[in-house]
């Protein structure tokens, strides 16, 4: 569930004719147990159609920066599973072919780095660039990387224009008076609102369902008769939310750091409860920082450390540095190291020599780059897709004293992520177009044990989520990655988590009972 902690600036919205028919899904009226009968169907008949077709694999286009080996193609799905003779969209997917023998070859392995919003198409380089953690298992799979619908090449959405979307510096996500949370909310309604006029026609069916059905129709575009899936935080939830609706056209499926299915918990909850999660990391980035004064040279405890990132904040909010970085800024550019110990050590040095007197670098890490417009108009897509997905799922409230109570209190004693969290889930609260109710994700008939890895002190994706997940999902076994905290860590060095999973997908074999295992080498500076 990556997130970029800003949304985009006021007055930036291009006004004109809402889209017509655009603002309630097909059928929303019909009965919605019939709606389900009826996308079942249209998934079925989707598939069946690509099947036939297949994928017409060709070199990818020079500008998508994905070279031989890998090979790019196209799926066609239905905009509306319930009407699967209607509008199509096409999805953008590629491959890397498995590098063993034809008898060792097991089919395709499908890739999801979560989001919603991010793009799978980096997946099948791990084959073209030799990475060794997956060498065992690129020998008997392709690895398949695709653009989930609204992402990257597949029908993309957006919301905002994307220089407007990355122009900086921000407001301060942490409000000092009731005329700041007016302005934010004021920003979150015209986010909505762009969303609404820029992609109204698919934002009825940006839903995480649909994705699910999207997914089973490239497998069956790509000849498997089963799904080999691989799917990274919000990639777990998609993972199973497929596991329900297809439990019977699951072989093998791995999660890695896992939403919590729970349909209390979609979405609202889960971003109140992630704040309280990255509050824990962040506190266990400023020890590993103390500790490592002597290269820093930020504080020598962690309170001194705190004590440092207050007066940054106070400096970049009273004169944003380089004139660009302010709160929100530094906010989008230090979640990076409760998210991920790979940004340990690089965010620790770029705030070190900002002390040290060398703005530089802070400014290129935290401020904008005006002139990469192909990386803006991923960004700002990212993000359309991340809103328009959590906010088609479920229902959110509406009523802001409610969500002003809720983010004041848990800010109190966890104000790292959570005001900027709230303004950027914010536009959920006037979403123009119908929400849905979250599927309840649970084992069906034919579903095979599923693997679930997930680190104990993650931030992104709470430890609980893994564990509820494992409860629905009968049979699944649970790997634990004790006192650890990265997000993501199937593609981390870990023996006790690589061994196993490599394990599972070149057996389907399982521990016969959960396991806890150590956590991967600390970053060292």
């Amino acid at each position: 569930m990556r997130r970029t902690a800003v949304l985009g600036s006021a007055g930036t919205l291009i006004a004109g004719t809402l889209i017509a028919g655009a603002m309630a899904a097909p059928a929303a009226n019909a009965d919605s147990g019939r709606r389900t009968v009826s996308e079942a169907h249209g998934a079925a008949v989707a598939a069946a159609r690509a099947a036939k077709a297949g994928i017409d694999w060709k070199d990818c286009p020079a500008d998508w920066g994905l070279a031989k080996p890998v090979q790019c193609g196209w799926v066609s799905v239905p905009l509306d599973y319930a009407k699967p003779h209607g509008k199509q969209i096409k999805l953008a997917v590629d491959r890397a072919k498995s590098t063993g023998s034809k008898d060792e070859r097991q089919g395709s392995l499908v890739y999801n780095p979560g989001g919603p919003g991010g793009s799978g198409m980096r997946f099948p380089l791990r084959i073209a660039n030799k990475a060794p953690l997956w060498e065992k298992t690129a020998k008997s799979y392709d690895f398949v990387g695709f653009d989930p619908r609204g992402v990257g090449h597949s029908a993309p959405i957006s919301c905002v224009d994307p220089q407007e979307f990355v122009k900086a510096p921000k407001l301060d996500p942490v409000p000092d008076s009731e005329a700041d949370k007016l302005a934010q909310r004021k920003l979150a309604a015209e986010y909505a609102d762009g969303c609404k006029e820029r992609s109204g026609e698919m934002l009825p069916h940006m839903t995480t369902p649909n994705t699910a059905r999207d997914l089973d129709v490239i497998r069956a575009a790509l000849g498997d008769k089963k799904l080999n899936f691989l799917g990274v935080s919000y990639g777990t939830y998609l993972g199973g939310v497929y596991a329900t609706l297809f439990p019977n056209h699951v072989r093998r499926m791995i999660v890695d750091s896992v939403v919590n299915p729970s349909r209390e918990k979609i979405w609202y909850q889960a971003n109140l409860d992630q704040d309280v999660a990255f509050q824990m990391r962040w506190e266990d980035w400023k020890k590993w920082v103390a500790k490592n004064d002597a290269t820093f040279h930020i504080g020598d405890t962690p309170e001194k450390v705190e004590a440092q990132w207050v007066k940054l904040r106070s400096a970049a909010k009273k004169k944003p540095i380089g004139g660009v970085v302010g709160p929100a800024e530094l906010i989008g550019f230090f979640q990076g190291a409760p998210y991920y110990d790979s940004s340990w050590v690089p965010v620790a040095e770029v705030w070190s020599k900002y002390l040290a007197g060398d703005e530089k670098a802070l400014v290129e890490a935290a401020g904008p780059d005006m002139s990469d417009t192909a990386g803006n108009i991923s960004s700002e897509n990212g993000n359309a897709v991340y809103t328009a997905v959590e906010c088609a799922d479920a229902k959110w409230p509406t009523s802001w004293k409610k969500w002003d109570r809720d983010n004041t209190a848990l800010h109190k004693d966890h104000p790292f992520m959570t005001w900027a969290n709230a303004w950027m889930n914010l536009p959920c609260a006037t979403w123009g177009v119908k929400q849905q109710t979250p599927l309840e994700v649970k084992s069906g008939k034919g579903l095979p044990p599923v693997l679930i890895v997930q680190a104990e002190r993650d931030a992104a994706t709470p430890y609980e989520g893994g564990v509820e997940l494992h409860k629905r999902l009968r049979g699944s076994r649970l790997i634990t990655e004790k006192d650890a905290g990265s997000h993501g860590v199937t593609n981390l060095v870990n023996p006790c988590i690589n061994e196993r999973v490599d394990t599972y997908l070149l057996s389907g074999k399982t521990d016969s009972r959960d396991v806890t295992c150590a956590p991967h080498a600390t970053p060292k500076p």
